[in-house]
């Protein structure tokens, strides 16, 4: 079938690609354990990371949402692409060129590999065309844009550090160079760097000052734009790229390719409001600064920022920093962030610049020294939410007291620490002049603020392609182990252990384990599995090459189990000379489930054997057939432990 890319190119596209290194362009990891790494889950929204990758086996797993695989899948869910796209992606990373089936190529549709590149590389030649308008002195017209920024205190290196440039008037300057440079009418349209009108292509961004907004792996993928000449009024002051295959305003932050290694760093993060003011903060020391681009700060911009700085509830808390402007709109925005303040697990603080300033403003005005002390200083986010509400209201009348109480009390209520609710109780009740007791009852009356609520998370795919199906695909759903019961824990450790650690068990402990010693169906499911890559011999190769296997001689629902089994962390202390489980650990697992096996066929033999004991009619051979059964087992589990024992 055209189209399909060769299973021999896949397999190597796999075993070259290192799936640590593609997760930690998403996602932060940190050491969990010998040969595991933990992070948040890059695919839904936790405060406690249950997302591991076991590098050794080329597998993820998050605990949480039950998502997982290899790296091809990691790709393919992160980024939106289907499975031919996820494939060409890693190929274009390790330098490897794709053969095809029956001479086809890559697949049309979507974001492809090479539809993204040709896009961010044009977003690269604009940002390089832009920026050499700005600094090129002989334009008069890019003069005005030059002002601006030094005006604000922004040089030449600045320019070049932000990638800060000029568009110039002209209806298709950028557009005739673009075209000059290869690109087509359909690549600059649809990077939304030109547009299309009745006489032609025309530039999106004309006489503006434009900066360049990145994904997180550096790549430019949109423009923010400000109007600079008075002619020009008609139009916004600010314009941002439209949506596109590659820009998607609610899930990138301006000015986060330079501050994620700050905000990793340090855990904090500081929310400004506009592209000058992220300059103002970076270039006054404060590394951890990003603005949104054209939207709210929203639901995607929370998880982007939460897994870069690893917040998570069981760590020191992070801190996230907003800066408004102490106007309507600027406390407007300051009480939407508030709503979203229960999705974190760091600290919210609003910082407020004395007489309403922005960092540019306050660098301009003050110095650097000003604006890392605006962050500094900043105070709790439910703090600056009481006052932003209490001041709505009028406190010299009593109603007006009343009504700022009923007012604040879900905001108390909504404190993640309460052991703080109590103090903040008697500080509210200072601010609004009523009785301690007052404001207690009013805040248990009054419960939280509703969390916002957007339904379950819906990620992109694709509708117009159909999937690649695996040997073995379909069949029907099976139940979940319930691991509360100690033998289905215990069986689910033996399997982690005879995936992830494949030749520490001899061929007899597969021989004297019975699938139905297990009792989880799943569990069985994957014990055969184990059993028929074990007999094609996968067991001798790689851990990666031999969880594959398992996981393709199973049916499909069951292939998630085998991918978590594979990197779920062991509760054992690991053998620091040879990173292994320790062997007396893996015996015991082994034994122990065929202990618990023996024992109930030994429950089940008694009470075969009580039932013909009440039989009238039963006759002695019977009797002794199960007498006989029953006295076998209770042997067999004897030599079972004793060979523990010894």
């Amino acid at each position: 079938m055209p189209g399909l890319i060769k299973a021999e190119d896949i397999a190597a596209v796999k075993e070259r690609s290192s799936i640590e290194d593609v997760v930690r362009d998403h996602v932060t990891l940190r050491g969990a354990g010998v040969g595991s790494l933990k992070g948040l889950c890059p695919f839904h929204d936790e405060k406690t990371p249950s997302f591991t990758v076991r590098p050794a086996v080329g597998s993820y797993h998050c605990f949480g949402c039950g998502e997982g695989g290899d790296v091809i899948s990691f790709v393919q869910k992160v980024e939106h692409l289907t499975f031919s796209e996820a494939v060409e992606r890693l190929a274009a990373k390790v330098g490897m060129e794709l053969r095809y089936e029956e001479g086809g190529g890559p697949r049309e549709g979507g974001v492809s590999l090479g539809k993204r590149s040709r896009l961010v590389e044009a977003h690269r030649v604009a940002e390089e065309y832009y920026t050499g308008m700005l600094l090129d002195r002989g334009r008069a017209d890019a003069r005005v844009g030059r002002d601006f920024l030094r005006e604000r205190g922004f040089d030449s290196k600045a320019v070049e550090t932000f990638g800060v440039g000029f568009a110039p008037a002209d209806g298709d300057a950028l557009t005739r160079h673009l075209l000059q440079r290869g690109f087509t009418d359909d690549e600059v349209t649809t990077a939304g760097l030109s547009g299309r009108g009745s006489r032609g292509l025309y530039d999106r961004f004309r006489g503006r000052l434009v900066w360049p907004i990145r994904d997180t792996t550096g790549d430019t993928v949109g423009f923010g734009a400000r109007r600079l000449f008075d002619e020009d009024r008609i139009a916004a002051k600010y314009l941002n790229t439209s949506e596109t295959p590659i820009y998607k305003k609610a899930t990138v932050l301006y000015g986060l390719d330079l501050a994620k290694k700050a905000i990793a760093t340090d855990r904090r993060a500081v929310v400004v409001e506009g592209y000058t003011d992220v300059m103002a903060a970076h270039l006054a020391g404060v590394g951890g600064a990003v603005a949104t681009c054209g939207t709210a700060f929203g639901v995607d911009h929370v998880k982007l920022l939460r897994r870069i700085m690893r917040d998570e509830a069981d760590h020191a808390p992070a801190r996230v920093v907003f800066t408004f402007d102490g106007d309507a709109a600027g406390q407007k925005a300051a009480m939407k962030a508030f709503g979203e303040d229960q999705r974190w697990a760091a600290q919210s603080f609003v910082a407020v610049a004395p007489e309403g300033m922005d960092p540019c403003e306050l660098r301009l005005a003050r110095g650097d020294a000003e604006v890392r002390a605006l962050v500094d200083d900043a105070v709790p986010m439910f703090e600056f939410a009481v006052r932003t509400t209490i001041r709505r209201f009028d406190l010299e009348t009593a109603e007006g007291r009343v009504q700022a109480m009923k007012a604040v009390a879900p905001i108390i209520g909504s404190i993640r620490d309460t052991s703080l609710r109590p103090e903040y109780v008697r500080t509210v009740s200072g601010w609004l002049g009523v009785e301690v007791e007052q404001v207690a009852d009013a805040v248990r009356r009054a419960g939280k603020l509703a969390v916002p609520d957007d339904g379950p998370e819906r990620r992109q795919t694709g509708t117009d392609e159909v999937a690649e199906p695996g040997p073995g695909e379909g069949g029907p759903a099976m139940p979940m182990p319930d691991l509360r019961d100690p033998v289905v824990a215990a069986e689910r450790q033996l399997l982690q252990t005879m995936l992830q650690y494949p030749s520490q068990y001899p061929e007899s402990v597969l021989d004297g384990l019975p699938t139905e010693a297990l009792t989880a169906p799943a569990h069985r499911a994957v014990l055969d599995g184990v059993r028929i890559a074990a007999a094609a011999g996968h067991r001798t190769g790689s851990t990666a090459g031999w969880v594959a296997a398992v996981g393709e001689a199973v049916a499909a629902p069951v292939r998630p189990l085998v991918a978590e089994l594979s990197v779920a962390p062991l509760p054992v202390r690991y053998d620091a000379s040879t990173g292994m489980p320790p062997q007396r650990y893996l015996d015991s697992l082994a034994t122990g489930v065929r202990d618990a096996h023996l024992t109930r066929r030994i429950a089940d033999a008694m009470a075969s054997l009580r039932r013909v004991q009440n039989d009238p009619d039963v006759d002695a051979e019977a009797l002794r057939e199960r007498t006989t059964a029953l006295h076998a087992l209770e042997l067999e589990r004897v030599r079972l432990r004793q060979g523990v024992s010894s």
